[in-house]
């Protein structure tokens, strides 16, 4: 019995002893992962604020010409061996100006985006006879730019920006262009040496009668056209020179013409006042009767009836006022009735007479018809 109970006990200790060294171990949990250490935030140090550019930035970059044979010969320009006295350099997206050769008569600039003019580049440009600088962004020309081109004739600057007529331009220009800018002030003597300026075109700008003096035009002794249209004029420029044979003034805000304004006037053709404010009361009775006159502009005014004009005007335009009738019988500067019908010197050399847009209907009076009889065209 002894013997049986030692090998039961040996047994369950067998079994016991088994179990524990055939338990597998269980796993063990992962750890978590350590948390990540923020790291320190460092404040960049602040940037200095550059200024805003006055100007576009996108401009594109300047074309380069082609290889030329001339040595002095600007990259950015083009100097045609056919033509070297001339110097291209229009459409080439420029910023300035570039240094002329002293062979160069004839300069091309136009089209680009020059926004200002110094005298360093035409320093030896003494030949120079035409420059061509329309269509930049010019709101500065040196004082000292044009005295080394002193046999400089034409000089072109419209569409630029320009606040006033340039100083020292030089005495022998010819003509002179700037339209389509910004030019509300005239130096004073800006035209006093100017002799031989024969077109001077100012139209399109911001010139009031304050802006121009009185003797502004007096020493342009050879003046053939001058152009203030589309200024903001409220009374006719003083003191024209009388030689002058076309003045443009369409566009302004004139209402009266002085009694005597065109008196002494010996070549005077052309008259545009289109675009004004012009009534009855602002034209004198005879201020029209000019003999010299052959194209007159008052459309688009206040006027009720047709001005009295000479008998050599070729060329009225009337269209777009308030006219509710025309008299020929008035307007005939001779007597419907009278010999003077048949002769051919005498009959008004009225070819074209614009009357629409005003309170009229045909047909045009019988009289209007006798009297000017070499009407090929009336408009109403």
């Amino acid at each position: 019995m002894k013997t049986g109970v030692g090998i039961y006990t040996a047994l369950v200790l067998c079994l016991l002893m088994g179990a524990v060294f055939c338990q597998r171990p269980r796993p063990k949990k992962p750890a978590k992962p350590p948390k990540p250490t923020k790291r320190p935030y460092f404040k960049p140090a602040p940037q200095p604020e550059e200024p805003e550019p006055q100007e576009p930035t996108d401009f594109p970059p300047p074309i380069l010409g082609p290889p030329s044979m001339f040595p002095d010969c600007p990259r950015e320009c083009f100097c045609p061996p056919s033509f070297p006295n001339a110097l291209y350099c229009e459409n080439r997206n420029l910023r300035t100006v570039p240094v002329i050769p002293s062979r160069v008569h004839y300069l091309y600039l136009q089209n680009n985006y020059i926004s200002e003019v110094t005298a360093e580049p035409f320093n030896n440009a003494t030949e120079l006879r035409w420059v061509n600088m329309a269509n930049n962004r010019i709101k500065k020309v040196d004082k000292q730019t044009f005295e080394k081109v002193p046999g400089l004739l034409f000089l072109y600057m419209e569409r630029n920006q320009l606040k006033e007529v340039p100083n020292d331009l030089p005495a022998g220009l010819e003509q002179l262009r700037l339209s389509h800018n910004q030019i509300s002030k005239i130096p004073s003597g800006a035209f006093g040496k100017m002799e031989h300026l024969s077109l001077l075109d100012l139209h399109h700008n911001k010139l009031s009668d304050s802006d121009m003096g009185k003797n502004t035009f007096k020493d342009l002794k050879n003046l053939v056209q001058l152009n203030l249209a589309h200024n903001i004029l409220k009374k006719m420029p003083a003191n024209i020179p009388n030689g002058i044979t076309q003045l443009f003034l369409d566009r302004n805000n004139i209402d009266d013409i002085p009694k005597d304004y065109f008196q002494g006037f010996s070549k005077l053709a052309f008259v545009r006042l289109n675009y004004n404010q012009l009534s009855d009361k602002g034209i004198p009775k005879a201020v029209f009767n000019v003999s010299t006159l052959l194209d007159l502009h008052l459309a688009h005014n206040q006027l009720t009836s047709v001005p009295l004009f000479n008998s050599q005007l070729v060329h009225l335009h009337l269209n777009h006022n308030s006219i509710e009738s025309i008299n020929g019988t008035q307007l005939c500067p001779f007597s419907l009735s009278s010999e003077s019908l048949t002769d051919e010197a005498l009959i008004p050399r009225l070819r074209y007479l614009r009357l629409d847009g005003n309170h009229l209907s045909p047909p045009v009076p019988l009289d209007v018809i006798m009297c000017f009889r070499h009407l090929t065209s009336i408009v109403v």
